[in-house]
Protein backbone atom coordinates (compact mmCIF):
# COMPACT_ATOMS: atom_id res chain seq x y z
CA UNK A 1 0.00 0.00 0.00
CA UNK A 2 1.73 3.30 -1.16
CA UNK A 3 1.40 6.37 1.36
CA UNK A 4 -0.14 9.60 -0.27
CA UNK A 5 1.32 13.23 0.66
CA UNK A 6 -1.77 15.20 2.04
CA UNK A 7 -0.75 18.74 0.83
CA UNK A 8 -2.36 21.74 3.17
CA UNK A 9 -3.42 24.45 1.41
CA UNK A 10 -2.50 28.03 3.38
CA UNK A 11 -3.14 30.91 1.67
CA UNK A 12 -0.84 33.47 2.79
CA UNK A 13 -1.54 37.02 4.37
CA UNK A 14 -0.10 40.41 2.90
CA UNK A 15 2.28 41.19 5.49
CA UNK A 16 1.42 44.85 5.40
CA UNK A 17 -2.07 43.84 6.41
CA UNK A 18 -3.94 44.70 9.78
CA UNK A 19 -7.28 43.92 11.02
CA UNK A 20 -9.07 46.86 12.19
CA UNK A 21 -12.08 46.40 14.08
CA UNK A 22 -15.55 48.26 13.26
CA UNK A 23 -15.80 50.05 16.81
CA UNK A 24 -12.03 51.33 16.40
CA UNK A 25 -12.65 53.03 12.83
CA UNK A 26 -15.36 55.01 14.54
CA UNK A 27 -14.01 55.96 17.35
CA UNK A 28 -10.83 57.21 15.28
CA UNK A 29 -13.71 59.40 12.93
CA UNK A 30 -15.01 60.66 16.10
CA UNK A 31 -11.59 61.39 17.07
CA UNK A 32 -10.94 63.37 13.53
CA UNK A 33 -14.46 65.24 13.97
CA UNK A 34 -13.57 66.79 17.72
CA UNK A 35 -10.11 67.60 16.67
CA UNK A 36 -11.27 69.16 13.85
CA UNK A 37 -14.04 70.77 15.50
CA UNK A 38 -11.89 72.15 18.49
CA UNK A 39 -9.62 73.63 15.36
CA UNK A 40 -12.51 75.37 14.47
CA UNK A 41 -13.86 77.03 17.98
CA UNK A 42 -10.05 78.32 18.29
CA UNK A 43 -10.24 79.78 15.15
CA UNK A 44 -13.21 81.32 15.43
CA UNK A 45 -12.58 82.58 19.26
CA UNK A 46 -9.32 84.10 17.34
CA UNK A 47 -11.17 86.00 14.94
CA UNK A 48 -13.76 87.35 17.66
CA UNK A 49 -11.15 88.56 19.83
CA UNK A 50 -9.03 90.01 16.55
CA UNK A 51 -12.33 91.54 15.78
CA UNK A 52 -13.48 92.96 19.28
CA UNK A 53 -9.54 93.91 19.79
CA UNK A 54 -10.28 96.42 16.63
CA UNK A 55 -13.35 98.07 17.44
CA UNK A 56 -12.16 98.58 20.95
CA UNK A 57 -8.80 100.04 19.51
CA UNK A 58 -10.81 102.23 16.91
CA UNK A 59 -13.44 103.25 19.17
CA UNK A 60 -10.38 104.03 22.29
CA UNK A 61 -8.97 106.52 19.27
CA UNK A 62 -12.08 107.79 18.42
CA UNK A 63 -13.16 109.00 21.44
CA UNK A 64 -9.47 110.21 21.97
CA UNK A 65 -9.16 112.26 18.72
CA UNK A 66 -13.02 113.75 19.02
CA UNK A 67 -13.93 114.32 22.64
CA UNK A 68 -11.20 116.75 23.80
CA UNK A 69 -12.17 119.82 25.28
CA UNK A 70 -11.46 122.89 23.94
CA UNK A 71 -13.76 125.07 25.96
CA UNK A 72 -14.71 125.40 29.66
CA UNK A 73 -17.79 127.14 31.06
CA UNK A 74 -17.62 127.74 35.20
CA UNK A 75 -20.20 129.97 36.71
CA UNK A 76 -20.66 130.46 40.12
CA UNK A 77 -17.34 130.19 41.95
CA UNK A 78 -15.23 133.02 44.50
CA UNK A 79 -13.42 131.56 46.53
CA UNK A 80 -11.22 129.69 43.56
CA UNK A 81 -10.22 131.07 39.89
CA UNK A 82 -11.56 129.40 36.76
CA UNK A 83 -8.17 127.93 36.01
CA UNK A 84 -8.33 126.43 39.88
CA UNK A 85 -11.67 124.69 39.66
CA UNK A 86 -10.64 123.44 35.82
CA UNK A 87 -7.79 121.74 37.15
CA UNK A 88 -9.83 120.50 40.20
CA UNK A 89 -12.84 118.99 38.10
CA UNK A 90 -10.14 118.21 34.94
CA UNK A 91 -7.78 116.11 37.22
CA UNK A 92 -6.50 112.69 36.02
CA UNK A 93 -5.58 111.54 32.69
CA UNK A 94 -8.39 111.79 30.53
CA UNK A 95 -9.44 114.81 32.52
CA UNK A 96 -9.87 116.80 29.46
CA UNK A 97 -11.85 114.24 27.30
CA UNK A 98 -15.61 115.42 27.53
CA UNK A 99 -17.24 111.65 26.84
CA UNK A 100 -14.89 109.98 29.92
CA UNK A 101 -15.22 113.30 32.28
CA UNK A 102 -19.31 112.96 31.49
CA UNK A 103 -19.09 109.31 32.58
CA UNK A 104 -16.65 109.51 35.73
CA UNK A 105 -19.68 112.48 36.62
CA UNK A 106 -22.71 110.96 35.79
CA UNK A 107 -25.62 111.52 38.59
CA UNK A 108 -22.40 112.78 41.08
CA UNK A 109 -20.91 115.61 41.69
CA UNK A 110 -17.37 116.76 42.83
CA UNK A 111 -17.66 117.09 46.38
CA UNK A 112 -15.04 117.35 49.29
CA UNK A 113 -13.49 120.63 48.30
CA UNK A 114 -13.27 123.19 51.00
CA UNK A 115 -15.89 126.17 50.64
CA UNK A 116 -17.54 123.94 47.88
CA UNK A 117 -20.67 122.63 48.34
CA UNK A 118 -20.91 120.66 45.16
CA UNK A 119 -20.01 121.21 41.52
CA UNK A 120 -21.79 119.95 38.54
CA UNK A 121 -20.13 118.87 35.51
CA UNK A 122 -22.22 119.20 32.45
CA UNK A 123 -21.11 118.15 28.83
CA UNK A 124 -22.86 120.80 26.47
CA UNK A 125 -20.64 119.46 23.18
CA UNK A 126 -18.35 117.24 22.04
CA UNK A 127 -15.56 119.80 22.99
CA UNK A 128 -17.34 121.25 25.20
CA UNK A 129 -18.34 121.76 29.38
CA UNK A 130 -19.67 123.69 32.30
CA UNK A 131 -18.72 123.70 35.61
CA UNK A 132 -20.94 125.00 37.90
CA UNK A 133 -19.99 125.70 41.56
CA UNK A 134 -22.47 125.78 44.58
CA UNK A 135 -20.43 127.68 47.56
CA UNK A 136 -21.00 127.26 51.39
CA UNK A 137 -22.30 130.06 52.84
CA UNK A 138 -19.98 131.82 54.98
CA UNK A 139 -20.50 134.23 56.49
CA UNK A 140 -17.11 134.81 58.12
CA UNK A 141 -14.59 133.57 60.27
CA UNK A 142 -13.10 133.55 63.40
CA UNK A 143 -8.78 132.94 64.42
CA UNK A 144 -8.54 130.15 66.82
CA UNK A 145 -5.40 128.45 67.76
CA UNK A 146 -3.38 129.71 64.83
CA UNK A 147 -5.83 128.61 61.87
CA UNK A 148 -9.17 130.55 60.34
CA UNK A 149 -12.46 128.88 61.17
CA UNK A 150 -15.45 129.97 58.88
CA UNK A 151 -18.72 129.70 59.98
CA UNK A 152 -21.82 129.52 57.83
CA UNK A 153 -25.31 131.24 58.93
CA UNK A 154 -26.15 129.23 61.68
CA UNK A 155 -22.60 129.67 62.93
CA UNK A 156 -21.55 126.16 62.38
CA UNK A 157 -18.16 125.71 61.63
CA UNK A 158 -18.08 124.81 57.81
CA UNK A 159 -14.53 125.10 56.89
CA UNK A 160 -10.40 125.30 58.55
CA UNK A 161 -8.10 126.71 57.24
CA UNK A 162 -4.07 128.26 57.59
CA UNK A 163 -4.92 130.94 54.78
CA UNK A 164 -7.61 133.75 54.43
CA UNK A 165 -9.76 134.00 52.01
CA UNK A 166 -10.41 137.13 50.41
CA UNK A 167 -13.97 138.65 50.39
CA UNK A 168 -14.73 136.81 53.89
CA UNK A 169 -14.51 139.20 56.98
CA UNK A 170 -12.83 138.36 60.19
CA UNK A 171 -15.47 138.25 63.19
CA UNK A 172 -13.83 139.58 66.71
CA UNK A 173 -15.65 140.12 70.05
CA UNK A 174 -16.76 136.48 70.18
CA UNK A 175 -16.63 135.07 73.16
CA UNK A 176 -16.33 130.44 73.17
CA UNK A 177 -13.86 128.43 74.93
CA UNK A 178 -13.98 125.76 72.22
CA UNK A 179 -14.26 125.17 68.16
CA UNK A 180 -15.23 121.70 66.63
CA UNK A 181 -15.57 121.34 63.16
CA UNK A 182 -18.90 121.35 61.39
CA UNK A 183 -20.66 121.97 65.26
CA UNK A 184 -21.73 125.73 65.96
CA UNK A 185 -19.78 128.07 67.25
CA UNK A 186 -20.07 128.04 70.97
CA UNK A 187 -21.47 131.42 71.76
CA UNK A 188 -23.89 133.07 74.15
CA UNK A 189 -26.31 134.46 71.86
CA UNK A 190 -26.71 132.20 68.56
CA UNK A 191 -28.79 135.05 67.01
CA UNK A 192 -25.78 136.93 66.42
CA UNK A 193 -24.92 134.80 63.58
CA UNK A 194 -27.61 136.13 61.34
CA UNK A 195 -26.87 139.83 61.89
CA UNK A 196 -23.30 138.47 61.05
CA UNK A 197 -25.19 137.16 57.62
CA UNK A 198 -27.09 140.34 57.03
CA UNK A 199 -24.14 142.78 57.43
CA UNK A 200 -21.63 140.88 54.86
CA UNK A 201 -24.73 140.52 52.90
CA UNK A 202 -25.38 144.21 52.93
CA UNK A 203 -21.88 145.15 52.44
CA UNK A 204 -21.48 142.81 49.29
CA UNK A 205 -24.90 144.58 48.05
CA UNK A 206 -22.79 148.17 48.46
CA UNK A 207 -19.36 146.24 47.42
CA UNK A 208 -18.08 147.97 50.72
CA UNK A 209 -15.09 145.33 51.51
CA UNK A 210 -14.38 145.84 55.24
CA UNK A 211 -11.58 143.82 57.29
CA UNK A 212 -13.23 143.32 59.88
CA UNK A 213 -16.80 142.97 62.07
CA UNK A 214 -16.41 143.50 65.73
CA UNK A 215 -18.96 142.64 68.61
CA UNK A 216 -18.80 144.35 71.70
CA UNK A 217 -19.87 142.92 74.61
CA UNK A 218 -23.28 144.37 74.25
CA UNK A 219 -23.16 143.73 70.60
CA UNK A 220 -23.17 146.67 69.09
CA UNK A 221 -21.16 146.39 65.35
CA UNK A 222 -18.35 148.21 64.74
CA UNK A 223 -16.92 147.71 60.98
CA UNK A 224 -13.12 148.13 60.79
CA UNK A 225 -12.04 149.15 56.77
CA UNK A 226 -8.67 149.81 56.46
CA UNK A 227 -7.82 153.01 58.86
CA UNK A 228 -11.20 153.77 59.25
CA UNK A 229 -13.57 152.25 61.89
CA UNK A 230 -17.51 152.69 61.54
CA UNK A 231 -19.14 152.34 64.62
CA UNK A 232 -22.92 151.32 64.07
CA UNK A 233 -23.74 150.58 67.07
CA UNK A 234 -26.94 148.24 67.49
CA UNK A 235 -28.07 146.56 64.22
CA UNK A 236 -31.62 148.30 64.69
CA UNK A 237 -31.77 150.48 61.13
CA UNK A 238 -28.48 148.18 60.17
CA UNK A 239 -29.45 148.26 56.26
CA UNK A 240 -29.84 152.14 56.05
CA UNK A 241 -26.61 152.93 58.18
CA UNK A 242 -24.71 150.49 55.58
CA UNK A 243 -26.05 151.74 52.30
CA UNK A 244 -24.87 155.55 53.65
CA UNK A 245 -21.28 153.55 54.30
CA UNK A 246 -20.95 153.65 50.61
CA UNK A 247 -21.32 157.38 50.04
CA UNK A 248 -19.25 158.17 53.98
CA UNK A 249 -16.38 156.24 53.37
CA UNK A 250 -14.95 157.89 50.29
CA UNK A 251 -15.14 161.12 51.43
CA UNK A 252 -12.64 159.94 54.65
CA UNK A 253 -9.82 158.35 52.10
CA UNK A 254 -6.54 158.91 53.35
CA UNK A 255 -7.98 159.83 56.77
CA UNK A 256 -7.29 157.37 60.02
CA UNK A 257 -10.09 157.64 62.54
CA UNK A 258 -13.81 156.68 63.87
CA UNK A 259 -16.81 157.28 62.04
CA UNK A 260 -19.28 157.24 64.91
CA UNK A 261 -22.70 156.17 63.45
CA UNK A 262 -24.66 155.35 66.55
CA UNK A 263 -27.31 157.54 66.81
CA UNK A 264 -27.73 157.50 63.23
CA UNK A 265 -31.62 157.00 61.87
CA UNK A 266 -33.01 157.65 58.59
CA UNK A 267 -34.49 160.83 60.62
CA UNK A 268 -31.75 162.30 62.62
CA UNK A 269 -28.51 161.15 60.24
CA UNK A 270 -26.66 162.28 63.25
CA UNK A 271 -22.92 161.15 62.44
CA UNK A 272 -19.76 162.54 63.84
CA UNK A 273 -15.87 161.47 62.67
CA UNK A 274 -13.31 161.95 65.15
CA UNK A 275 -9.81 161.70 63.84
CA UNK A 276 -6.85 159.65 65.19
Amino acid sequence: MSSKNVVKKVNKKPSNLRLVKNNAAKEKQKEQKLRFSKTKRIAVLSAVCCFLLGTAAFTYIYIIENYTITTVYVDGNIHYTNEEIMDIVMDGRYGNNSLLLSLKYRDKGVEGIPFIQTMDVDIEAKDTIRITVYEKAVAGYVAYLGRYMYFDKDGIIVESSEEKTPGIPQVTGLVFDHVILHKPLPVENNAVFQDILNITQLLDKYSLPVDKIYFSPDYEVTLVFDEVKAALGTCDDIDEKIMQLQYMLPKLEGKKGTLDMREYTEDTRLTSFEQE
